[in-house]
């Protein structure tokens, strides 16, 4: 989902051509799942990832030419053979990755940014693409859960399609019906990490949170610590008693939150707070003697994460910055695991849809 970030502010930065690349179905293992994307410039540049490094200058090669003539396509690698004799990296990753590409036009571009622009206000959106038997989009649109819809759309919206939201809540997934094919995905926007503290040790775990897809946002009253010049990768910072942020800020269901000020009565007066939030994710540094004195002896809840943190032995800043990332993304993969309930697609029928066939890719 990160990479989708990135691709959006791309396409701010550059006035290129470019083509869009979307992994719409995985068979066994790969390095990415169905909804990875990457953007890809028409000097070359690349945005995102999808694989190790297997195919992408195969894709680069496709997207000049989807370039030239305007046409999508969808192309399947096949990396399932031990014995690479055509590409000799023999890697045998055991998947089959069907990709899709798309040039982004003046109006995809368009209805992009429009996307951008919703999920800065924090507002979901799904993307939902009619397939050909050939692999091509023959549609595509773009719906909020309050029903605005955008996009080159031809034909009448099927119920199951504005339903996604409710009905199925899966990232990325296929409908299929007697007559036609689609792909969809929601777009979500970043999830939130409140950080409450902006000491030392807080430093590192910013950088990285905002690396790997996090909206950060740091709360402090101390302003020799909480300054831009110590976090210049947080999208918030708030210079202000713990108590005043609490009040005026409207937490969410999918929000994280770590306590770390390493002050006891403020760290206190936040968990006090922070436990009665329905949230995601509630943490505290520390060991666990000292969360149970900030709860003046109560039991600690299951959901409270205490100390913060995967389990790793972790020393300094950095490492102690690596452990509490990792817990963060674990609880992140596994909301969606489980939140999210598959939908049947017909594997047949989609390898019958395909521009481009490589067997024994890796």
């Amino acid at each position: 989902m990160n990479d989708f970030f990135h691709i959006l502010n791309s396409l701010q930065d550059s006035a290129q051509r470019k083509v869009l690349s979307t992994i719409i179905n995985v068979e066994g293992s790969s390095y990415r799942k169905e909804g990875a994307m990457m953007m890809m410039m028409e000097d070359g540049t690349q945005t995102g990832l999808l694989s190790g490094g297997c195919f992408e200058n195969d894709l680069a090669a496709n997207a000049a030419d989807v370039l030239n003539t305007n046409s999508s396509r969808t192309i399947v690698y096949d990396m399932k053979s031990k014995n690479d004799l055509i590409w000799g990296t023999g890697s045998g990753c055991n998947g089959t990755i069907s990709v899709l590409l798309e040039k982004v036009d003046a109006q995809l571009e368009k209805h992009l940014n429009r996307v951008q622009n919703y999920l800065n206000q924090r507002m979901p959106i799904l993307h939902v693409k009619r397939l050909s038997n050939y692999g091509t989009v023959l549609d595509y649109i773009f719906l909020t859960q309050k029903e605005d819809c955008f996009g080159e759309w031809n034909g009448e919206i099927l119920p199951q399609l504005k339903n996604l939201f409710s009905e199925h809540k899966k990232e990325t997934g296929y409908i299929e019906n007697m007559k036609d094919r689609y792909f969809f995905q929601v777009f979500n926007p970043k999830p939130r990490l409140i950080i409450f503290g902006a000491t030392q040790d807080v430093r590192p775990l910013v950088n990285l949170a905002a690396k790997n897809g996090f909206h950060t946002i740091i709360n402090d009253w101390r302003p020799a610590f909480c300054s831009r010049t110590y976090f210049p990768d947080a999208d918030e910072i708030s210079l202000e008693f713990p108590s005043t942020f609490l009040r005026d800020f409207s937490f969410s269901p999918d929000d994280f939150v770590i306590i770390m000020t390493h002050n006891f009565q403020k760290d206190q007066e936040i968990l006090q707070t922070a436990i009665t939030k329905k949230i995601q994710y509630l943490g505290v540094l520390g060991p666990r003697k000292r969360t149970l004195r900030l709860l003046e002896g109560q039991d600690i809840p299951d959901f409270l994460h205490s100390p913060v943190g995967l389990p790793i032995g972790a020393e300094g800043p950095e490492e102690i910055a690596i452990s509490i990332l990792a817990d963060l993304i674990k609880t992140l993969r596994k909301r969606n695991h489980n939140d999210f309930r598959n939908i049947p697609s017909s594997r047949s029928e989609q390898k019958n849809g395909v521009s481009k066939t490589f067997s024994s890719f890796g």
